[in-house]
């Protein structure tokens, strides 16, 4: 059953055993006697009374060709699981309602069975089987994240790839090799300041190239070109 993969392996004994029991359980129906027939017809109108209008003998053939489909298709793997366990969740369910409504099957004001109950309480377990199918993860969902997934960590290897790799990438900018946003407002800024600083004369000399000490030997009018400093 796993093999076509539409079947989980943990889905695989709920779904062999299950529909088994129910599959034969409806064969021995198909050609069962009018006592069988008129006991369990008395049970199911009980809870159900429209089932009134459907002679014994007929319901019967009913309830066999219904249990005989639900076991087929749980023995089946190409019918979906979640379908499946819905079929078998709604068959085991009418199943709960014939215990809870039948006089007999349960203690008075208790869910546990009568010894004339416990074949019935136990179809409990049917409903439980039922659930744990239908609300099982759908598969086709998970293979298409999974997928995704798959494809996104693609991407990104092949995208640090391409720059070197995301944390290479971040360490050349921070030793600026390429300087991000704070790297070229503090490049701009040392720029500014080296041009002020340019600008400005040099401590001790005039606007002219002479030194104030060369003034003071010299007098303020000495001529520039008898100045060796300007040879």
């Amino acid at each position: 059953m796993s093999g076509c993969g539409k079947v989980k392996a943990w889905q695989v004994p709920l779904r062999l055993v299950t529909g088994a029991f129910i599959l034969h359980s409806g064969m021995e129906k198909w050609d069962g006697p009018d006592e069988q027939a008129q006991g369990v017809h008395g049970m199911a109108r009980q809870t159900f009374p429209f089932l009134e209008n459907i002679d014994a003998p007929r319901f019967l053939k009913l309830l066999a060709a219904g249990e005989i489909a639900l076991g087929a298709a749980l023995l089946t793997p190409m019918v979906p699981t979640r379908l499946a366990g819905a079929a078998l969740t709604g068959f085991a369910g009418s199943l709960m309602a014939v215990y809870a409504q039948t006089p007999g099957l349960r203690k008075e004001g208790s869910v546990w069975p009568t010894p004339d109950g416990i074949g019935v309480s136990k179809d409990s377990w049917l409903l439980a089987i039922g659930l744990a199918l239908t609300l099982s993860p759908h598969q086709k969902h998970h293979k298409h994240v999974k997928h995704i997934k798959h494809a996104q960590h693609v991407k990104h290897v092949r995208h640090a790839k391409g720059h070197g790799g995301c944390h290479k990438h971040h360490c050349h900018h921070e030793q600026g090799g390429h300087p991000g946003h704070h790297g070229h407002l503090k490049q701009a800024k040392l720029v500014a300041r080296e041009a002020k600083e340019a600008k400005r004369p040099a401590k001790g000399v005039s606007p002219d190239g002479h030194s104030h000490h060369h003034a003071h030997r010299h007098g303020p009018g000495h001529a520039r070109k008898g100045c060796p400093a300007h040879h």
